[in-house]
């Protein structure tokens, strides 16, 4: 990993969890999740970059956008026409 590990506070209270039902550590994936999965849907990481970010292979972040109702694929217009020409020669 090149450069050095930079970290983000997110403040909360002991209620934020309590209502969610979650514990911490649940609580931190699940943003460390929504952050990746946002970068990536707006293309500004790869598959590989938002999987590293929440902690997770490059299969196990696909499945969880998928079961989070996130798209899988994420291609510009010239990149699906690009796909297109080649999957049809």
């Amino acid at each position: 990993m090149s450069g050095s590990m930079k970290f983000i506070t997110i403040p909360y209270g002991d209620d934020v969890l309590a209502s969610a039902g979650l514990s911490a550590s649940e609580l931190a994936a699940m943003a460390r999740m929504a952050v990746a999965a946002k970068l990536f849907g707006e293309g500004r990481l790869s598959l590989g970059q938002s999987a590293k970010l929440c902690g997770l292979g490059k299969v196990e972040f696909m499945e969880q956008l998928g079961r989070e109702g996130y798209s899988v694929v994420n291609l510009q217009a010239d990149d699906a026409d690009d796909e297109l020409r080649f999957v049809h020669g």
